[in-house]
């Protein structure tokens, strides 16, 4: 499963449309994309922490530098 953004091309908005997608292979190998959930219209601020959510290895998106609420 991954994350599939796509820039929005309509207005000056810099925003993404954004997808949870499943991805497998058919009897043949061809492979072959499911979408699970559609987030919609997201926020490109938004972006690196929804793909963040749903990776297989999570990265850390809060640094050491940065203090803390």
């Amino acid at each position: 499963m991954f994350v599939r953004a796509v820039k929005n091309n309509k207005g000056n908005d810099d925003s993404y449309y954004c997808a949870l997608v499943e991805s497998s292979r058919d009897h043949l190998g061809v492979s072959k994309h499911k979408v699970l959930i559609n987030f919609g219209k997201v926020p490109s601020e938004s972006v690196p922490y929804l793909k963040a959510a749903f990776a297989k290895k999570k990265p850390r998106l809060v640094y050491d530098d940065e203090p803390s609420s």
